[in-house]
């Protein structure tokens, strides 16, 4: 087995899936948290908040944010941004898996 992959798959293809699923988790607290009306003033949530709003900067204004009953929110741009990060992270791991295999040839 070479030194540079666990598996048989290189390590940059984990290092993706980790920072990929590291996004998805925050955002998808992000979307709970803003669905059920969390308390903004909270450390975590306002951490949760924070951490994400860099995540979700490319996405902004796309798409309204819908107001259920005056507490429950709908962010339809972190749930556009997990689609669209979860997509690249695919491209990615495609890209590289397509490269070792021409390596390997």
């Amino acid at each position: 087995m070479r030194r540079d992959s666990i598996k048989g798959k290189p390590i940059i293809i984990h290092l993706i899936n980790i920072v990929i699923g590291i996004a998805q988790l925050i955002l998808g607290l992000r979307i709970v948290l803003r669905l059920f009306g969390a308390n903004e003033t909270a450390p975590f949530v306002r951490w949760i908040y924070e951490t994400s709003a860099p995540l979700l900067y490319p996405f902004e204004g796309i798409f309204p944010t819908a107001n259920l009953d005056g507490t429950f929110v709908i962010e339809f741009s972190a749930l556009f941004a997990t689609i669209i990060y979860t997509i690249v992270g695919y491209a990615l791991t495609r890209l590289v898996m397509m490269f070792d295999g021409m390596a390997k040839k």
